[in-house]
């Protein structure tokens, strides 16, 4: 067989997964092990989500609604939004992969920070745009480096507030600045997937961005139900934007992205305010406690405004990630992303907490790292 791969898609590295929790466990010979390194909901999705799911499975032989005319119009309802700015996408990345399909040419630049989400770059690897890459300084989105990569060759720009790794966040102020500083040919995309676990007096009002049209770029923001609502299995995620962005993305976006089972999902999920802020307000102490106890071990926790956070652990992180996966607790070490002394955290419940602590008291003591 011989294969003509376009240089463009030979040079893409698959996206990593991790593996399997269950293989992870017969590998290293370990059970009951706990998964903080995926930010995900450790509290699970609502049981009102739940309940709906089962509920729809008998009419899995039926297609699912193209239009997902129900979720859309709760999410234009909780948000204020009109059902002609929301464009749902199977998680937010498919709107990202919407966005990049419909604005971005061959030879065309797109602009994202490092480290960040790293679909954003290999989305635009696919379409043959080139990725402009600019480095975060001290852990934050360096806004005056991105404003001066700005060329006429640029159609997008990712910012993702909070940033995932490090969990910084730029104000309502700052990001004003930055749109004001930039031309209006470009759309600037800003991924709020950990929007929920902010304080809410410190969001960012999108709409009104989205809505003003004068003097600034246009504005899309991306959301999901992954992270706060629990529902990371289902996919389901969505865009804020101008209806004339969202006309565009309806023409590139597949019928019946999303699946039934997550329609029903996402639906029930929005209505159940109770445990909605149950979970944000379990991940903020939860967060809190952390970073108390990883003081007290000698490490330098950061500060974070989402449900996970960098440590610096004194030592090779990669090294530690190993001694406290043969120990159960499975982190991420920051390596990869040019930082080799941290890990990232993600908050669980009480009892993964406590684990995660003796679990690093321990290797670090075994280590010497402290």
């Amino acid at each position: 067989m011989k294969l003509e791969i376009p240089e463009n898609i030979g040079a893409i590295v698959p996206y990593p997964p991790g593996k399997p929790l269950e293989e992870l466990e017969r590998e290293y010979g370990i059970s009951d092990s706990i998964k903080l390194a995926s930010n995900e909901n450790g509290w699970g999705p609502s049981p009102k989500a739940v309940e709906a799911i089962e509920q729809c499975l008998r009419g899995l032989h039926r297609y699912p609604d193209g239009s997902s005319f129900y979720l859309t119009e709760a999410l234009a309802g909780k948000l204020g939004a009109g059902m002609d700015e929301i464009v749902l996408g199977n998680g937010s990345n498919e709107v990202i992969e919407f966005l990049v399909k419909a604005f971005v040419r061959t030879g065309d630049e797109v602009i994202s920070s490092h480290p960040s989400f790293l679909m954003y770059q290999k989305f635009v690897q696919v379409r043959g745009g080139r990725n402009r890459v600019v480095p975060l300084k001290e852990m934050l989105h360096d806004l005056g480096a991105i404003i001066n990569t700005v060329n006429e060759k640029t159609r997008l720009i990712f910012l993702d507030n909070p940033n995932n790794p490090c969990g910084t966040f730029f104000s309502t102020r700052e990001f004003e600045d930055f749109l004001r500083r930039l031309p209006e040919s470009v759309i600037v995309v800003l991924d709020e997937a950990y929007v929920d676990f902010v304080k809410a007096e410190q969001r960012i009002d999108i709409l009104s961005y989205i809505r003003k049209s004068e003097g600034i770029p246009a504005v899309v923001a991306l959301r999901t139900f992954s992270k706060a609502f629990g529902l990371a299995g289902l996919r389901v995620g969505f865009g804020l934007m101008h209806r004339d962005i969202a006309d565009v993305l309806h023409r590139v976006r597949q019928p019946f992205n999303i699946n039934l089972p997550a329609q029903a999902g996402a639906l029930a999920a929005l209505s159940d305010d109770v445990h909605y802020h149950a979970t944000l307000n379990k991940t903020r102490l939860g967060r809190k406690w952390l970073q108390e106890e990883v003081k007290k071990l000698g490490c330098v926790p950061y500060d974070s405004q989402t449900n996970f956070f960098l440590i610096d652990v004194k030592g090779d992180a990669t090294i530690l990630y190993e001694s406290m996966l043969r120990k159960g607790v499975i982190v991420r070490s920051m390596a990869a992303y040019g930082y080799p002394d941290f890990i990232r955290i993600t908050v669980g419940t009480r009892d993964e907490n406590e684990r995660f602590v003796t679990a690093l008291a321990d290797s670090l003591s075994e280590l010497g790292y402290v």
